[in-house]
């Protein structure tokens, strides 16, 4: 896939930003640290002899918050991580010494957009909407296009619209759209390598109830091994009509943690 890549590059290509602004007040996940950013230094607190000055930021954050991806160590069932090993166990010194963000490479492969609000004939999914197995059938027909083995899924479920209304977004009165268990099911067994959606869990999130059960999560990263990416911007290329292109991120090397802030590409054919 990477002579592939280099191949597009030499002919001219076009590349979607599928991340977003991280800024102080952003939508976010309740459940992790506030993003935060400061300026630790302005311009003209230290001026050196030549009169050259610099700025810098002090920037606190948690690793899931913004467009970014989970490590295989995110998530747990009944004290097991994904093959079997004892959650407890792997942590070690404050740290998870097994299937931390860190294990993971950079994706460089196929990727295929499920644009389901234009299989549905809808501008976006209703709050708290479940996309069915149905729904993501739909929308390999409309689009031509069906993910593979160790390919990158992203689901659009139309819900980034609200991305500027952070009380919409998070919808925790009314409910957000998403995969269920049987969506998530329906990914697993195309053998994809990760997923995406433009939500802030992934999943399908029923009015008033939160965070409070996650099963695509379990399904996905526990039972198959498969990466979640959420918060991802993909009104862009669903605009453009791109079902299938280049998928391109690398998550930070934190050693040991959880997840990773990433910066996904799309890049297509100019």
């Amino acid at each position: 896939m990477a002579d592939e890549l280099l191949a597009l590059v030499s002919r001219g290509v076009r590349v979607f930003d599928l991340g977003r602004e991280l800024f102080n007040g952003m939508p976010q996940s309740p459940n992790h640290p506030r993003f935060w950013m400061a300026l630790q230094r302005r311009h003209g607190d230290v001026v050196r002899p030549d009169g050259g000055s610099a700025a810098s930021e002090t920037i606190t954050t948690g690793g899931h918050v913004g467009t970014h991806i989970d490590a295989l160590s995110h998530v747990s069932h009944d004290g097991a991580l994904f093959g079997g090993l004892d959650a407890a166990g792997a942590l070690s010194g404050g740290r998870f010494a097994s299937l931390g963000i860190d294990t993971v490479s950079p994706l460089v492969c196929r990727g295929v957009l499920l644009d389901i609000p234009r299989a549905l004939g809808v501008e976006l999914c209703e709050p708290a909407y479940e996309i069915t197995p149905d729904d993501l059938d739909a929308a390999c027909e409309r689009s031509g296009v069906r993910p593979g083995p160790a390919d990158v899924v992203l689901v659009r479920s139309g819900w980034g619209k609200h991305w500027d209304d952070p009380d919409a977004y998070l919808g925790r009165e009314s409910g957000v759209p998403g995969v269920a268990e049987e969506g998530a099911k329906w990914i697993a067994s195309m053998g994809v390598r990760a997923a995406g959606a433009d939500t802030i869990a992934f999943e399908q999130i029923s009015p008033g109830e939160g965070h409070s059960v996650l099963p695509a999560h379990r399904v996905l990263i526990v039972e198959h091994g498969i990466h979640i990416m959420e918060t991802l911007a993909l009104e862009d290329l669903a605009a453009a009509g791109v079902a299938e292109f280049t998928f391109v991120v690398s998550p930070l090397k934190i050693v040991g943690a959880t997840g990773s802030p990433v910066r996904p590409i799309a890049v297509v054919p100019a």
